[in-house]
């Protein structure tokens, strides 16, 4: 599988902060990363300049070809923990940073996530194909049923974590990881941290990707858009271009219609209602047709319910 991509986009706001704690770096334009740092002034940057940094140093000297598998990539994160290690003070509030990873090769997409930083994974229709699921206090209750999906939003308590990579720990938290093969022109993956989505929903931002403005045109807007949000806020926009399969390749399985660390799976969805005596196919084929694609996620959703 080949993936080319448009020139991908960033942004980098400080919001209404004294200091910078996101981090942002890419590599060889296959490599995307994103963190959030906490832990304070000079103790949160620290942390997810570290990790973004250590990432593309390992892929620097280790990544020879276009194939990835999940093994390089838990070497790839021990080495970040690592480095991350070398600034551990024993202080009784350590530091930390959230991450979001993708990493586009012959097989697919590898995506992956440790805290509430999110990937977004959206199709041309404005149908959110993947939303990496918050490993937050504010959606362990929604899941435990303990506050609806609406009061996440204003939940005290949205901004504790429940996963990030912190120094100077033995078990060290691991990621969710989930591979992405079902992959067409003009999706989008959008990485962004929680200061983005302060006053946005999903909806607003479907909305604005699908507009029929340029990519460069979508990012001042969402610039704008948050212009007056509190926290720091970063964001990846990428489009993918062209996607061409290769004879005799081996992909990887696509994990999103069954993945639990999608929250398209465990979040409430209106699903518009389909013909019964539509037929899918109980294992897509590796490259579907946009209506065979719309179809199986609206089967899908609708036997999930």
């Amino acid at each position: 599988m080949k993936i080319s991509l448009y020139p991908p986009l960033s942004i980098y706001e400080i919001g209404q902060r004294d200091n910078q704690e996101d981090a942002i770096v890419q590599w060889d334009n296959r490599l995307f990363v994103l963190c959030d740092g906490m832990g304070g002034h000079e103790r949160g940057e620290v942390a997810s300049q570290t990790v973004c940094s250590s990432l593309v140093k390992w892929f620097e000297g280790n990544i020879k070809d276009d194939s990835f598998s999940d093994d390089q990539l838990r070497e790839a994160l021990e080495y970040a923990y690592t480095e991350l290690d070398k600034y551990d003070d024993d202080g009784p509030r350590k530091m930390g940073t959230t991450l979001t990873f993708l990493y586009f090769h012959n097989k697919g997409v590898t995506a992956a996530h440790i805290g509430d930083s999110r990937i977004y994974h959206i199709f041309l229709t404005g149908k959110i194909l993947y939303q990496s699921r918050d490993h937050s206090l504010a959606f362990d209750l929604f899941q435990a049923g303990e506050i609806t999906y609406e009061e996440i939003a204003t939940f005290p308590q949205k901004n504790i974590v429940t996963r990030a990579m912190t120094p100077g720990e033995d078990n060290r938290m691991r990621p969710d990881i989930i591979h992405i093969t079902d992959i067409e022109p003009d999706d989008y993956f959008y990485m962004c941290s929680d200061g983005m989505l302060e006053q946005m929903s999903n909806q607003e931002l479907v909305e604005i990707l699908i507009s029929n403005k340029s990519d460069e045109e979508k990012c001042k807007h969402l610039i704008a858009a948050t212009a007056a949000n509190q926290d720091n806020h970063s964001a990846w926009l990428i489009h993918v271009k062209n996607v061409e399969g290769q004879s005799g390749e081996d992909v990887l399985s696509n994990e999103e219609l069954t993945a639990r660390c999608n929250a398209i799976n465990i979040i409430p969805q209106s699903v518009p209602e389909t013909d019964d005596d539509v037929v899918i196919v109980k294992e897509a084929p590796k490259k579907q047709s946009f209506l065979l694609r719309l179809k199986n996620l609206i089967r899908f959703t609708k036997n999930n319910k």
